[in-house]
């Protein structure tokens, strides 16, 4: 499926009045995961501005210990900080990579902005070294502009 015949699917979900927030979320990973081939694990984190950390929420794919990342460590904590995407095509090249798994070949984290504020982001895997490309952080900063909306509600 296209990005393009996705957005009216995620704006479906977010716009769906009988599913509360978190399963709003779940349904979007499990579409983009079940929808884009690369995709390989899909979730979502969000900020704790007084401790500086990130907590997992909602996501689809293999379990992980990084249920809490600090603001500055890995790929999603950079993102925190820097309040802009960050595309990996290769983990393995990266400094600041926080190992999920050995399948993990490449990442793409976009912050979810609520009223300006960085208040978390989706995080994607992907076991294909450098798939994603500027279509993919477009259509995810789509993904998340529909998604503030259930946050400002």
């Amino acid at each position: 499926m296209t990005f393009q015949e996705l957005q009216p699917k995620i704006t479906e979900i977010t716009t769906n009045t009988t599913l509360s927030r978190d399963e709003k979320l779940l349904t979007i990973c499990q579409l983009l995961s079940g929808s884009i081939d690369y995709y390989n694990w899909v979730g979502f984190y969000f900020a704790n501005q007084e401790t500086k950390t990130l907590h997992l929420g909602p996501y689809v794919g293999a379990e992980t210990d990084h249920t809490v990342i600090p603001f500055g460590k890995g790929i999603c904590g950079q993102v925190a900080v820097s309040n802009e995407n960050f595309v990996v095509p290769d983990v393995s090249a990266q400094d600041n990579y926080i190992a999920c798994s050995f399948t993990v070949k490449s990442e793409i984290v976009v912050p979810l902005f609520v009223n300006g504020e960085n208040i978390g982001q989706i995080d994607i895997d992907s076991h294909v070294i450098d798939p994603f490309t500027e279509a993919d952080e477009k259509f995810l900063e789509f993904v998340n502009q529909e998604i503030a909306k259930i946050f400002t509600v």
